[in-house]
């Protein structure tokens, strides 16, 4: 079974999700989705894989990147998913893909309905 983790090194969640893979006996394959963005392709699908009925369910409302775009009342995917795209710190992560479906691990244990 192949699994892809969107990893950001620096995050605390992401790293006890990577480490909550390794601990459960996966080897996942780790994309630093900060250096190797995604398309907006990769985020549609990602999103339908989610089950999440918007972008806006995925999206970083915090970050500055969100406020200096102007995102908040933003309500199409499609400029939402370019948003994600051209500027990928809006990407709640992280982001666990397996089996055809993907899970936040937020928290980790999240991940285990996916494996």
């Amino acid at each position: 079974m192949s699994v892809v983790i969107w990893h950001n090194p620096r995050c605390t969640k992401s790293r006890e999700t990577l480490k909550y893979l390794e601990d459960h006996g996966h080897k996942p394959e780790v994309r630093e989705y900060l250096v190797d963005v995604p398309s907006v392709a990769e985020l549609k699908t990602v999103l339908e894989q989610l089950g999440f009925s918007s972008a806006r369910e995925w999206i970083r409302t915090n970050e500055v990147d969100y406020k200096t775009l102007n995102l908040k009342g933003e309500d199409k995917d499609d400029k939402l998913l370019e948003a994600m795209a051209a500027h990928p710190k809006l990407i709640e992560r992280p982001v666990v893909i397996a089996n055809g479906k993907a899970a936040l691990g937020r928290p980790p244990e999240n991940v285990l309905g996916i494996l």
